[in-house]
């Protein structure tokens, strides 16, 4: 009925790590986006969100994160019709310089300060929201100040 996707909210040194979709993909293709993809069918399997995720920034953009922390989740419809169900986690940031590794899917990566994000008038407003809500995660808890 749905397809489940996670984003990883990445957060170093005062920024957020975006990418920008490459133009081949379907759905947003051209777009800034949080790094992130599907879940798999795997049948009977635990930390599916989580494993994925970590899974994905990896494939996408050569990035280990940890500590991974619920932040929001959200539905939404692609230009195709196909059910989106979206969870986005706000991640401690590992290893590994972030770079456009899978070129099917990221043309570039890009870091911006979370007044860069709520500011830019191209970025669409869950992904405003996605990042104040992170931003305030950080905020209160101290959560991956470095």
């Amino acid at each position: 009925m749905f397809v489940v996707n996670v984003e990883g909210a990445i957060h170093r040194k005062d920024k957020w790590l975006l990418i920008l979709r490459s133009k081949k993909e379907e759905h947003a293709g051209g777009s800034l986006s949080l790094v992130g993809g599907k879940c798999e069918v795997e049948g009977v399997s635990s930390d599916i969100l989580e494993r994925t995720l970590k899974r994905e920034i990896l494939e996408e953009v050569g990035t280990e994160v940890a500590d991974l922390k619920y932040v929001n989740s959200s539905s939404f419809v692609t230009e195709s019709g196909i059910n989106v169900i979206d969870i986005v986690f706000l991640c401690h940031y590992k290893s590994g310089e972030p770079y456009a590794k899978s070129r099917e899917e990221v043309d570039d990566v890009i870091w911006m300060t979370t007044t860069e994000i709520l500011t830019h008038t191209k970025l669409p407003a869950f992904l405003k929201e996605n990042i104040r809500i992170a931003d305030k995660m950080l905020q209160d808890s101290m959560y991956l100040k470095y």
